[in-house]
């Protein structure tokens, strides 16, 4: 069907394709576009079509196929100026077509797609006829397969027909002799029955003998081993209790002597400071001098008893800290919750260990600081000042534990101060030989 709109006479533009555009006809346009395409400059080209100015005719014609037979519908120019192309390339054709006689030996395909291109008068009806022309020729050559494909089965079927025939009659002198075959391996089979049920009869008895032999030496291998797993464990018990035995005396001899030598130098610096302490002449004593009297110008036991010291005087402290090998030994939280409770305790531990460092550098004791641990929510990165031994107790140790355990490592004879006002505490390192102090005490000092 040939619609037209208002066009002149003889002016095929006004006429409009009510159909698609046939596939062969299609294919045939894309091609005549893409040869035309490549005599266009850029700016003859239309916007969606420059980006394949560059490609080959080929490529132009299978990737941009779409884009090309649309341009072709809807810019008039475009298509004029492939037109053009196309009269350049086959002019007999394009004279043929203006005239309105195609040649009658020209493919039906190129025809129309040139009148597409083209447009002259009655170019839908040679596109249409193409078409039709085109499924004519589809319809004729899908018959001629058909049939070609018909007889080919036909072919197919008799030789399927005798090659069956032939088999069968294979078969069957197959199957004569196979129940031949079949009768005689059925006697080979009943005999061979009456073997097997013998041979596992016997099969079976030796199996039952086997695995009571595997049962039994299973029961051998298992006492085996648990005899050596036994002997290994206790050999292990052994091998542990001695090495325990020898690193407890190791360690006992260790202990034992750091305490004897920490006692000989007690006693030693004690010594020392007792004959600094009398002014001891480097002479021997005179038996005259073991007389008791009252010599002129010496001190009264009177005078002696007036240089008695208040139980809280920070002096007493002083004392037993210039001992020899003293070590004081400081309850910290106790003493720091006495003296500045306010504080927090990351502050009273810094505050009380400074003054802690400055104490022991001043006396030369030694100086031992414990908190508590059960007070901690994190390890405390905490570098100690120099003298001062800082320890926290371990989880499920309480620091009045951990000082009594201090005070039970130091060997008897050595002066250790404990400075607590927890009672317990100074009840218990009294007990064990320490001498307890009141935080008040330690504080006034250190104030």
């Amino acid at each position: 069907m040939v619609e037209t709109t208002g066009g002149g006479p003889g002016d095929g533009t006004a006429e409009v394709l009510d159909r698609p555009l046939p596939d062969g006809v299609r294919r045939r346009v894309v091609q005549i576009v893409s040869d035309g395409f490549g005599g266009l400059t850029l700016a003859e080209l239309p916007a969606q079509l420059r980006q394949y100015a560059r490609f080959a005719p080929n490529r132009r014609a299978k990737f941009a196929g779409n884009a090309m037979a649309a341009a072709l519908e809807t810019d008039t120019l475009f298509r004029q100026r492939i037109g053009e192309k196309l009269r350049e390339a086959q002019p007999e054709l394009a004279g043929a077509l203006d005239s309105g006689s195609p040649p009658p030996a020209a493919d039906p395909l190129d025809v129309a797609a040139a009148a597409y291109v083209l447009r002259p008068t009655g170019w839908v009806k040679l596109v249409a006829a193409a078409g039709e022309e085109a499924q004519r020729a589809d319809a004729e050559r899908a018959d001629e397969e058909s049939r070609a494909e018909l007889e080919r089965l036909r072919e197919e079927l008799d030789r399927a027909r005798e090659q069956t025939r032939s088999e069968t009659e294979r078969l069957r002198a197959d199957l004569d002799a196979a129940k031949k075959e079949a009768e005689s391996l059925h006697r080979k089979l009943r005999a061979a029955l009456s073997d097997v049920k013998r041979g596992e009869a016997a099969l079976r008895k030796l199996q039952g003998e086997m695995e009571a032999g595997r049962t039994e030496g299973q029961a051998q291998v298992s006492a085996a081993e648990s005899e050596s797993r036994r002997l290994k464990a206790r050999l292990g018990e052994v091998e542990a209790a001695l090495e325990a035995s020898r690193r407890a005396a190791r360690e006992g001899r260790s202990v034992e002597d750091m305490r004897l030598r920490l006692l000989l130098d007690t006693v030693l610096d004690a010594a020392q400071g007792l004959r600094r302490e009398l002014a001891l002449p480097p002479v021997s004593m005179r038996p005259a001098e073991t007389v008791d009297a009252v010599e002129p110008g010496r001190m009264t036991p009177k005078d002696i008893a007036a240089r008695a010291l208040s139980e809280n005087d920070p002096a007493i402290l002083n004392q037993l800290l210039a001992l020899p090998q003293a070590h004081l030994v400081v309850d910290g939280y106790n003493v720091t919750k006495t003296g500045y409770p306010q504080m927090p305790l990351e502050k009273q531990r810094l505050r009380l260990l400074g003054q802690l460092s400055q104490l022991a550098a001043q006396t030369g004791a030694e100086v031992t600081c414990v908190f508590d641990g059960a007070e901690l929510a994190a390890p405390v990165l905490l570098a100690p000042p120099r003298g001062v031994r800082v320890l926290f107790s371990k989880p499920g140790v309480t620091a009045d534990e951990l000082i009594r355990q201090l005070v039970r490592a130091e060997p008897p004879g050595r002066p250790v101060i404990v400075a607590s006002t927890d009672r317990e505490v100074a009840d218990g390192v009294a007990k064990a030989g320490a001498r307890p102090v009141a935080s008040a005490m330690l504080l006034k000092r250190l104030s």
